[in-house]
């Protein structure tokens, strides 16, 4: 999840380039049919990209260099990135869960994260920093593998049906959250993150 922009990212809260927020996975939000290859397939792509990182960082030595327009250093934010991937085995389990309850559950929901968004960036900043301590230089790359894995594998049970299902998100928490979120909304939502917090990484000269 991204800080918050204002702030930390350097653009106007809840305003984004066209080019970040195109839809990724082949299809767009609402779709009738979703192209579940087209997802695997992005999922697949943003391995390569995060190795090819990785890479960039050892070469250049740049994992303490500050990024553009975040407090975060390159190293901590490629965790950032893998990051999105792994919060989204959680929230397909929270989708499908308040998929089942009345749609008024999943609204009132998410209007009482939206109204927790200050401690939540705090939580978001400081524990996400804490676990790139963990999930360092050396460890990050197989844990994307293993995610990626276990995503597809995931994506690979989904009926088309299924990956319709969908809950109201706090859209105060993060500017790619849509108000109303399906399963497949959620295979796109890391590579979104992905793309956006990867402009900001400092790994060459020119960067």
């Amino acid at each position: 999840m991204t800080e918050p922009f204002a702030a930390r990212d350097g653009v106007e809260a809840g305003r984004l380039p066209k080019s970040v927020v195109a839809q990724r996975g082949g299809v767009g939000a609402g779709d009738s049919t979703v192209n579940h290859a087209a997802l695997a397939e992005d999922l697949e792509q943003a391995r390569g990209e995060l190795h090819r990182l990785l890479g960039d960082a050892e070469r250049t030595d740049a994992w303490t260099t500050p990024t553009r327009g975040t407090r975060r250093t390159n190293e901590q934010l490629l965790f950032h990135m893998v990051f999105g991937y792994m919060i989204v085995q959680r929230l397909l389990i929270l989708v499908k869960v308040f998929n089942r309850l009345p749609d008024e559950v999943s609204r009132s929901f998410a209007r009482l994260l939206n109204a927790a968004t200050r401690p939540f960036d705090v939580i978001n900043y400081y524990g996400s920093s804490a676990a790139a301590l963990v999930y360092n230089r050396r460890r990050m790359g197989a844990k994307m593998d293993r995610v990626i894995g276990a995503l597809q594998r995931k994506l690979g049970q989904e009926s088309d049906g299924a990956s319709q299902r969908g809950m109201h998100f706090p859209t105060r928490w993060d500017p790619f959250f849509q108000d109303y979120m399906t399963v497949a909304d959620m295979y796109r939502y890391p590579g979104q993150h992905f793309d956006f917090h990867a402009h900001q990484l400092t790994l060459t000269a020119t960067d």
